[in-house]
């Protein structure tokens, strides 16, 4: 039985990998204000603005009433 106790006290800890850690935070963080940024720029120009207009006024077009 000593033997069996010794080989369970020598086992690494297990460590639980669900969840992120605060360096794949950061990352996530930088990566979606990146993202965002790259949205915000696109949505302010002046062809996405019309192409916007023009889908909303297609939808509004294909309305029953």
């Amino acid at each position: 039985m000593h033997i069996l106790s010794t080989r369970i006290s020598l086992r690494a800890p297990r460590r639980d990998e669900r969840g992120m850690t605060t360096s794949e935070y950061a990352v996530g963080t930088v990566g979606a204000c990146g993202v965002g940024g790259v949205l915000y720029e696109l949505a302010s120009s002046g062809w996405f603005q019309d192409l916007f207009k023009d889908v909303i006024g297609n939808l509004v077009g294909l309305l029953p009433f």
